[in-house]
């Protein structure tokens, strides 16, 4: 082989040898989404990326669970026809299930990472899940990017270790992950239990009434009992002293009757607000400023029964963005769209084609009736002597057009579309910074990060600082300072642009 060949940049392919014109953008119709389901690397990767592990979950495989009730305490009729939200005072059994995202099933419930916040409600209508975290943000906005991101918080596939360069790397490449860095490597990235932690819908979703009206909302369950969050050093010391604190502690604090609480709080917008907003309020890198829209309290979430065994229910929980109920609609967010197909896609995989017909995740108050049949584990009548089939003249169940969502325009050329406001990457983070973190809090987050930053390669700490530096020079500087950088060299590649930085810092 020549040497012009050896130099030829590889090319990205698909699993069957098909060359990949972009691997950063999802295909959307227009720029904000949908995603359209033609999108054959998206569904591969998406795909391949849930069979990865067997049987652990390949996210948030560590965690605990817990039953109880939501209860609405507000008149929310106005905004959506769910009936399990139709009059106070009603309330829905629930079953909630708490996790770290990146480790293993033995990992440490003291892992400085994002925490899980799944609450199922078994409602009259059919189960209507919703699958967030405690954070109100994520690092990506595209699913495309997904698989890698998740991959670079695992182990270095040579060495099965955790691996800073990997992670650093990424992120460092991937600018519109500043603000969930930001949080995860504060204070709230170590939650002292799941009992004292929020839970966010992170996503907006759409909530609609009988005649077609709706508003885009997003959730906030905030803890009862206070916020607690570990330090550095606390954390470090229960991940060796006693990695299952947190699961312990929920199951604890419930046998003995102090049943942990949440109260529900919506931020709601309507859809010209929403044109007009300074935000992508699809963007999932960003929040909704409660200055501009404030929450309003509608409910309580209660958890006041333990399982009665692990395995049954928490470790067979399966939660899905796409069980949603009349009057509630997921929004055309990109990475809310992805989610719908992969965690379903994932459930099968992992649990198998009737994973539906579990006992934690049977619909309780909604027979299903459907002309789906056999397959593995298929453990109830099966459908009977009825028909499998629709049309049919033999009376079975029919399409109910009530639950039909109201329609919305999609718009805009089917394109591989990047984000094209690339400089509101960092408004957020640099926001809560200066505004939200005190001094303390902001001397904790720099610590947190050189901790863990010193362990990368120095061309991936001036690309990593760089960012911090774009959302609040102070930040940057202090970080660089702890790191031992060079300040003029972080804030000239500051000064430039994703693809100029990544060249000025290659080996």
């Amino acid at each position: 082989m020549s040497d012009t060949n050896e130099k030829a940049p590889k090319v990205l392919t698909t699993a069957f040898g098909i060359p990949v014109g972009d691997d950063q953008n999802s295909l959307t119709a227009g720029e904000r989404g949908p995603v359209l389901v033609q999108d054959v690397h998206l569904l591969e990767k998406l795909g391949h990326f849930d069979r990865e592990r067997i049987p652990e979950r390949v996210v948030h495989a560590k965690g605990a669970g817990a039953g109880g009730y939501f209860e609405v305490t507000a008149d929310v009729t106005n905004y959506t026809k769910a009936k399990f939200l139709s009059e106070i005072g009603k309330r829905t059994e629930v079953f909630a299930r708490f996790s770290t995202v990146g480790g293993e099933k033995g990992s440490a419930d003291a892992a400085r990472d994002p925490r899980g916040f799944a609450i199922k409600f078994y409602t009259e209508e059919g189960n209507y899940d919703l699958a967030g975290n405690n954070t109100p943000v994520f690092f990506i906005r595209d699913p495309l990017k997904f698989p890698d991101f998740i991959h670079t918080q695992k182990r270095n596939p040579a060495t099965n270790c955790k691996d800073p360069n990997m992670f650093w790397d990424f992120l460092s490449l991937t600018p519109e992950s500043i603000h969930q860095v930001t949080i995860l490597f504060s204070d709230r990235g170590t939650p002292a239990t799941y009992r004292n932690m929020n839970g966010y819908s992170s996503h907006t979703y759409k909530w609609y009434i009988e005649d077609g009206d709706y508003v885009w909302v997003q959730y906030h369950f905030k803890t009862d009992q206070g916020i607690k969050n570990l330090t550095r050093e606390e954390a470090d010391k229960l991940s060796g002293s006693d990695p299952d604190h947190a699961t312990r502690d929920l199951y604890e604090a419930i046998e003995r009757g102090d049943y942990p609480s949440w109260t529900l709080e919506m931020q709601i917008m309507t859809p010209e607000q929403a044109k007009e907003y300074r935000f992508d309020i699809l963007d999932i890198t960003k929040v909704w400023p409660h200055g501009d829209f404030p929450t309003i309290k509608i409910g309580k979430l209660v958890l006041n029964r333990n399982p009665d065994n692990y395995f049954a229910e928490v470790e067979q929980a399966a939660f899905s963005p796409g069980n949603l109920v009349p009057g509630i609609a997921i929004s055309p967010d990109k990475m809310l769209q992805a989610r719908v197909f992969s965690y379903h896609d994932t459930h099968i995989h992992r649990l198998g084609p009737n994973y539906h017909l579990i006992p934690v995740n049977r619909p309780k108050n909604a027979p299903e009736l459907n002309y789906q049949r056999d397959g593995f584990m298929r453990i109830d009548a099966n459908g009977g002597s009825g028909p499998n089939y629709w049309p049919n003249s033999f009376g079975g169940p029919e399409p109910y057009p009530d639950a039909l969502e109201p329609e919305f325009e999609v718009s805009g050329p089917a394109a591989r579309t990047p984000y094209n406001h690339p400089n509101d990457y960092f408004v957020q983070a640099g926001n809560l910074y200066r505004n939200v973190m005190d001094d303390q809090a902001r001397a904790n987050l720099v610590g947190n990060i050189v901790s863990h930053l010193s362990g990368a390669q120095k061309r991936t700490q001036l690309r990593q600082t760089a960012l911090f530096f774009k959302a609040d020079p102070d930040y940057g500087s202090r970080v660089a300072e702890r790191l031992g950088l060079d300040i003029k060299e972080v804030e000239r590649l500051a000064d430039m642009t994703k693809e100029e930085r990544a060249k000025a810092t290659e080996k």
